[in-house]
């Protein structure tokens, strides 16, 4: 399974392409726009997310409600593009346009971009470098949960903390129904309420707090990815796909800085195997994951997101055509999205997941690889 996003923050719409789905899988907008709707959510966010409220339309690849086999095409409309359409208006002339920005913000794709691509027009750079792609990977990932979950995976994203808080509540699968109720998608109440008056905060100030994120899947087979080579090992693909989410600038599978601090005996994870139960770990420090692989237990990705570069009080910089000292520019923006970093997380990292599942087991059909997966899982049970 391999896809492609093509669009711009204030352009007409954002598209993607999937294709290597399978046919006969179960498929329609009412899919993808929860997670769509869950995005946009989180205390924090800003104007942009009263302005748009987005759904997925499906342009190919599905008929009657089914996968067909061939490449999957979806739709995201931008409604604030009608305020955008003489800025970003393909067509030749009237240079300088308006809403022109020439004053690089520290942090954002503004410079290298500039300079990498030629523009003194920073609005080229910025409007696809803009978190607004992730509205496509999200709901591409909404796609892939669908398929994982014909193999029995489950997955929660959530916070673990931010805003200099954490939570006070380690998480619990039981726990998942209060994170998707929680404006901040954290596990306690306490926590919660200082995160918010700290947010409230920032806001008032005009700064940006940022925060860690996890992602969890359950019921995973062991064996996905491989350790034969570098690109094939899943840890290496998830780390990957999680860092190019605009503002990640750490990963972790488990818990793998606390572990480097550690003796390999305060580390790695005993197997022991039981009857009915198979092979089983008693803690999970690994996260999942062994030499590339996954190996039964719960899948844990963390994340570090740096808070959002766009400050309502700007860095000093420089303007790129003048070469003179200049205040950032501002762009409309949040105080922050980490709870929505959260989602996206959870999204592709299914992603990554769903090709793996494909790669390992094939079949042109869904009911091919359900059948694949349920002989694979009566083999390793019998391991």
């Amino acid at each position: 399974m391999r896809f492609l996003t093509a669009g711009e923050s204030h352009g007409p719409q954002l598209t993607a392409i999937v294709e290597g789905l399978p046919s006969q899988l179960p498929l329609g907008a009412e899919d993808i726009n929860p997670w769509l709707k869950k995005r946009q959510g989180g205390y924090g966010r800003g104007r942009r997310m009263v302005i748009e409220t987005d759904t997925a339309e499906l342009m190919s690849g599905v008929r009657m409600g089914r996968t067909t086999g061939a490449p999957v095409t979806l739709v995201i409309r931008n409604a604030d593009h009608r305020n955008w359409t003489e800025v970003m208006d393909p067509a030749p002339g009237n240079e300088p346009r308006k809403k022109a920005l020439t004053a690089a913000r520290p942090g954002h794709a503004d410079l290298p971009g500039g300079i990498k691509y030629g523009h003194k027009d920073l609005r080229d750079v910025l409007e696809r470098a803009s978190a607004r792609e992730t509205a496509t990977r999200v709901a591409v990932g909404a796609i892939a949960h669908k398929l994982l979950s014909f193999f029995g995976v489950q997955s929660v994203g959530y916070v673990a903390g931010m805003a200099g808080v954490w939570s006070a509540t380690p998480f619990d699968w039981n726990l998942k129904e209060r994170v998707e109720e929680s404006p901040v998608r954290m596990t306690d109440p306490q926590s919660e309420a200082e995160v918010i008056r700290r947010v409230d905060e920032a806001k008032a100030t005009g700064n940006t707090l940022g925060g860690v994120i996890e992602a969890r899947f359950k019921g995973l087979v062991p064996g996905l990815g491989s350790q034969m080579h570098w690109e094939r090992k899943l840890d290496g693909r998830i780390a990957h796909m999680a860092m190019s989410v605009p503002a990640i600038k750490g990963v972790e599978i488990g818990t793998g800085f606390d572990n480097a601090m550690k003796p390999g005996s305060e580390v790695h994870d005993p197997i022991y195997w039981e009857e009915g139960r198979g092979y089983y770990r008693p803690s999970n420090r690994a996260g999942g994951l062994e030499a590339g692989m996954t190996n039964g237990e719960e899948l844990v990705v963390r994340a570090a997101l740096k808070p959002i570069a766009t400050l309502m009080r700007p860095l000093p910089t420089v303007d790129v055509v003048t070469h003179q000292p200049a205040d950032a520019a501002r762009e409309r923006s949040d105080t922050t999205a980490v709870p929505a970093a959260s989602v996206i997380l959870e999204a592709v990292v299914g992603i990554v997941l769903a090709q793996a599942y494909l790669e390992k087991f094939g079949g042109d059909t869904l009911d091919e690889l359900v059948e694949r997966v349920e002989r694979y899982k009566e083999r390793v049970l019998a391991y």
